[in-house]
């Protein structure tokens, strides 16, 4: 028997369970970390400005992954609206800040997932999903049903609530989460993250330990596991050397990181003059270099 995702192997009426956990969590909300303790399902709007409906800017075959996500049929992903952060150098604030979009129900949505299968994407890459778990979990039942067969993919900011995440055990098969900062204070200051780091040090344990380390079948594709994104800063402001140390200390020198170097001031980024020019190649080269002085050796930069 070949390859199974995770949730194919969850009887459907957890999933359904899961599902009616999630949503109810709508009520006094606390699906992200920023615990805003609104009633989303009555329409009140917490940090995200989203209520009871997902919010989905655009989906397709998305080639721009990395390699291991993309393989020669692309990615599946779904940009979901809005954010849980609020980072002042955000590339996609169109979509994550203003809200380009449209709302969509559950059966909409999987119908997008069950599309994006069709046309060959080897998996479903959920972009920015952190505030809108309940409605992809609601979503993922007709899917399923209608038979929907490949990994699920979790691309989120790393500002993930624990127990939401819980409930996404057995469930999602890749991981693949932002860590932007390596300082609380920086978190704040620069995406409205309060405890960042000390928040996504424990996510990324919490995902690990769901998932384990990437797993990469013979055709060079990711079915389960973790993978870490971290965007270089200039002037090392996101601390790249302390995230570095991190995961091969406390996750696993195994850990498949991408160290990014596509950094440039975009939104409000030129208001802070630490972040107004783009990052220089010998910034990301250091990178890469303190993340192989710490032990880690599955990087692509």
């Amino acid at each position: 028997m070949g390859f199974q995702p995770a949730y194919r192997k969850m009887p459907i009426e957890e999933l359904q369970k899961r599902a009616c956990q999630a949503v109810d969590k709508l009520a006094d909300c606390t699906v992200c970390a920023q615990h805003c303790h609104v009633n989303r399902l009555e329409g009140e709007l917490g940090f995200c400005r989203t209520g009871r409906n997902a919010v989905v800017a655009s989906y397709g075959s998305h080639m721009g992954e990395e390699d291991v996500l993309v393989g020669q049929n692309g990615s599946g992903t779904i940009f979901f609206s809005y954010c849980n952060m609020s980072c002042e150098f955000c590339q996609n604030c169109e979509i994550s800040h203003e809200g380009e979009g449209r709302e969509i129900g559950p059966g909409e949505l999987a119908d997008i997932m069950v599309a994006l299968q069709e046309t060959g994407c080897h998996n479903i890459n959920l972009v920015s999903p952190s505030h809108f778990v309940p409605q992809i979990l609601e979503a993922l039942v007709p899917a399923v049903k209608k038979g929907l067969n490949i990994p699920l993919v979790y691309n989120s900011g790393g500002y993930d609530d624990l127990e939401t995440l819980k409930l996404l055990d057995g469930i999602v098969d890749i991981y693949m989460p932002d860590i932007k900062f390596a300082e609380d204070k920086k978190g704040e200051k620069y995406a409205s993250a309060p405890r960042y780091f000390s928040i996504v040090k424990e996510v990324i344990k919490e995902m690990h330990r769901q998932v384990g380390d990437l797993k990469i079948n013979n055709k060079n594709i990711a079915q389960r596991g973790l993978l870490v994104r971290h965007l270089v800063l200039p002037e090392d402001l996101a601390g790249s050397e302390q995230i570095m140390q991190f995961l091969a200390s406390e996750i696993s020198p195994g850990t498949y990181i991408n160290i990014m170097n596509q950094y440039y001031p975009a939104h409000r980024a030129r208001r802070y003059p630490e972040l107004g020019r783009p990052v220089h190649k010998r910034e990301h080269r250091w990178a890469v270099q303190k993340a192989k002085e710490a032990g880690l050796y599955r990087i692509i930069y």
